[in-house]
């Protein structure tokens, strides 16, 4: 059974053929290319469940690659670099990845963070609640669309997951630790600056698009959502 289709974005022959090889034997279907602008044209053409997207490509680096997917498409981003330094990887999340790797990495932990990622897909699109309506944001998570008024947010993946946990538990603080078991999950193997970086990223777009700061940082616990029910906004 097919599991889903994963399209690789690497330059290194010898990587992308071990990570193709280890997708095919536990059932992703795959495509492959060495360089960014044929990147761009297979996921456009295919339209794949999950991209893996080398940093460091030669020509369109990796950095851009994302930005232009991300300005199409919220489709799941794993990041892979090479660089130690921990800037590259948050510019990388920042520009809409959704999780990462460096190399060098075991091919079996690449594996789990793809399965995870298209676990929350899937947990999205088949067991999706009602939608949630709020003074300032409706979230309706089988569209997997967040709006303020009539302004489409343009959430990425991750950025969405993280406004719908926060929104489900509305006016209650969530721990960075429960934020990366609710959204990321267990096989989750970064550490908790990956969450400020999402929430720092939800919180500009929610304020961009309202006027209002309806995430709030609890200091020392965690964060919460702060919109209220329509009959609870303003006025009420």
């Amino acid at each position: 059974m097919n599991a889903g289709t994963i399209l690789i974005i690497e330059d290194e022959i010898s990587i992308q053929n071990v990570i193709r090889t280890y997708l095919e034997n536990s059932g992703y279907s795959t495509l492959t290319t060495d360089n960014g602008a044929e990147g761009l044209l297979l996921a456009e053409s295919h339209e794949p469940d999950l991209i893996i997207l080398d940093l460091n490509l030669p020509g369109m680096d990796g950095i851009e690659v994302a930005a232009r997917l991300r300005e199409r498409s919220d489709v799941y981003i794993l990041m892979l670099t090479a660089r130690s330094e921990e800037n590259d990887r948050i510019v990388g999340l920042r520009i809409g990845a959704d999780d990462y790797l460096t190399k060098p990495f075991s091919p079996r932990e690449m594996v789990a963070r793809v399965e995870a990622l298209m676990r929350r897909q899937r947990g999205l699109r088949q067991a999706a609640p009602r939608g949630y309506q709020f003074t300032h944001v409706s979230i309706d998570p089988e569209s997997h669309e967040a709006r303020a008024g009539d302004t489409d947010l343009s959430l990425t993946g991750t950025e969405f997951s993280v406004l719908l946990e926060l929104a489900r538990h509305a006016g209650r603080v969530l721990s960075r630790e429960q934020l990366i078991d609710r959204v990321w999950g267990v096989d989750f193997y970064g550490n908790d600056r990956v969450v400020d970086v999402y929430v720092g990223q939800v919180r500009r777009k929610l304020e961009q698009a309202t006027g209002e700061q309806l995430i709030q940082t609890v200091r020392g616990v965690g964060y919460k959502f702060v919109d209220t029910p329509p009959n609870q906004g303003q006025g009420g």
